[in-house]
């Protein structure tokens, strides 16, 4: 049931894992996130699962759509 709600609502987080630090670092979008209803948790969905241990998974607030395709391209 919690895997149903998780399907209709638009994800809160984006997860990424990341190699290398700073201005060097590559990030890859791997998933997403919902936060629980409760506020206490998260239910997360990945797309692909990092197979080297060179690189660490981040979890982000999602940006807006429009936001983030500003200045790139369309």
């Amino acid at each position: 049931m919690a895997n149903q709600q998780t399907t209709n609502r638009t994800p809160t987080h984006d997860i990424c894992h990341v190699r290398g630090e700073g201005k060097n670092a590559f990030w890859t979008k791997i998933g997403a996130a919902w936060i629980h209803e409760d506020g206490q948790g998260l239910n997360l969905s990945l797309d692909f699962v990092p197979t080297s241990n060179d690189g660490r998974l981040v979890i982000r607030i999602r940006k807006e759509k429009a936001e983030s395709t500003k200045g790139g391209a369309a």
